[in-house]
C-alpha cells in the first residue's frame, strides 16, 4: 500500500485503460472516482469495483470527478480528447492533470499519425491552458494486461515541462506495478504516441500479446532536487 494515499479521478474510468488504472491505484490505497459522461455507468462501474477490491470507489461525471479530485487521470481514445478537456478545463485550473491520449484514427491505427500540434500532449496543454500543470504517460502499456493481478513487463515514460510533476506521475505508475521512468519535456511525448502505432503493428505482425516498452541498462535514479 501507498504510503500517502491520493485522491485520483480517472477519466473514461469505464474504458478499458482507465478502470484497469483505477483498480491497480485502489488496491494500492489511492482514493479514487471514476468519472464517465454518463454519471449512471460510472457509479455502476465503481460499485463493482468497490465489491470486487473491499474497498470504496466513487463514480460520476468527469467534470464532477475532476473537480473533487487533486490528480485527473484522463484516459479517453483520441476523438474524445477535446470534448472531455472542454468540458473540465474550469475545475482543473491549478491541478496535476495526465493525459494517456494516444493520436490513433481508425482504421489505420498501425500508422502513426500524430496531431498538427506535435504531439497529443501539447494538444492537450493548449487546450486546457496554463493553469494546468500537464503529465503525458502510460501511452505504451497494454489495458488488458494492466486489469489482471499479474506483474506487467513494462516500462512508462512520462513527460512533462515541471520535473516534480513528473516525479508525482513516475510513482504513480510504480503504483500501478510499472516501472515509471521520466522521458524529458512536453514534446518528447510525441515519440511514445508515435511508438503506440509501431506496437499494434508488431502486435498483429508477430502475434505478441500485448507488446510494450522496456528500457535497458542499469539505470541510476535521478536526484530529486536536480
Amino acid at each position: 500500500m501507498t504510503s500517502t494515499p491520493l485522491s485520483i479521478a480517472v477519466l473514461g474510468g469505464t474504458g478499458h485503460l482507465g478502470h484497469a488504472l483505477a483498480r491497480r491505484w485502489a488496491r494500492a490505497g489511492h482514493r479514487i472516482t471514476l468519472g464517465s459522461r454518463a454519471a449512471d455507468r460510472a457509479a455502476e462501474a465503481a460499485a463493482q469495483l468497490s465489491q470486487s477490491l473491499g474497498c470504496n470507489v466513487a463514480g460520476s461525471t468527469n467534470r464532477d470527478a475532476a473537480a473533487a479530485a487533486d490528480i485527473v487521470v484522463v484516459t479517453v481514445p483520441f476523438d474524445s480528447q477535446a470534448g472531455v478537456l472542454a468540458d473540465i478545463r474550469e475545475v482543473v485550473a491549478g491541478k496535476l492533470v495526465v493525459d494517456t491520449t494516444v493520436p490513433l484514427k481508425p482504421p489505420k491505427v498501425m500508422r502513426v499519425q500524430l496531431p498538427a500540434e506535435g504531439s497529443a500532449a501539447q494538444r492537450a496543454q493548449a487546450l486546457l491552458g496554463d493553469a494546468v500543470t500537464l503529465v503525458s504517460a502510460f501511452h505504451n502499456v497494454a489495458a488488458h494486461k494492466l486489469a489482471t493481478d499479474e506483474a506487467v513487463d513494462c516500462d512508462v515514460l512520462v513527460f512533462g515541462d515541471d520535473k516534480a510533476a513528473r516525479q508525482r506521475v513516475v510513482r504513480l505508475a510504480d503504483d500501478a506495478g510499472l516501472r515509471g521512468l521520466h522521458g524529458g519535456a512536453m514534446a518528447n511525448s510525441a515519440a511514445a504516441e508515435a511508438l503506440t502505432s509501431v506496437l499494434i503493428f508488431l502486435n498483429k505482425t508477430y502475434a505478441v500479446d500485448g507488446a510494450g516498452l522496456r528500457i535497458t541498462g542499469t539505470l541510476v535514479p535521478p536526484s530529486e532536487g536536480a
